[in-house]
């Protein structure tokens, strides 16, 4: 780890970071999130069963929709022109679902926060749509998978 954030300048000040003179890459990055419910709400959501409508097509939406929106959201973040946003949901046992954000773009800088916001936006729009069935969902679990491009090059999560 450098001793130095590159959000803050000599004076503490905080600052988005000039990418002018980076080089253009391909760039992607991979992040996960889990959705914990009780059994039944799974069943329900994977029946397509709520009064919301099809919970899976609105949180799925609003994952790709939130990556687009990213600097709008998180201060200091740049506006991007993102190539891919694809997010997955699948159950991952009988009391959970995984969702997994892949975000792509080529440009002078990441898209890591463009693909946890994704999936953080598509966790809670889950919640929201089947809140009335189960409040004691929990939201667990957000991470960064991989990044790939860049001058740091590729990292991979544990």
């Amino acid at each position: 780890m450098t001793g130095k954030l590159s959000h803050i300048d000599d004076k503490g000040a905080a600052r988005m970071v000039d990418v002018g003179q980076k080089a253009v890459t391909e760039r992607l990055a991979v992040a996960e999130a889990y959705v914990l419910m009780q059994p039944e709400t799974l069943k329900l959501i994977m029946a397509d069963d709520l009064p919301k409508g099809d919970v899976l097509a609105a949180a799925r939406l609003a994952g790709i929709m939130a990556a687009k929106k990213t600097s709008e959201l998180i201060p200091l973040c740049h506006p991007l022109m993102l190539t891919s946003v694809k997010l997955d949901i699948e159950p991952a046992g009988d009391d959970r679902l995984r969702l997994e954000a892949r975000v792509k773009l080529s440009g002078q800088t990441g898209v890591e926060m463009e693909a946890l916001t994704a999936v953080s936006v598509a966790a809670l729009t889950l919640y929201d749509m089947a809140k009335a069935v189960d409040k004691g969902m929990r939201i667990d679990g957000v991470r960064l998978l991989r990044k790939e491009g860049g001058k740091s090059g590729t990292y991979e999560a544990d």
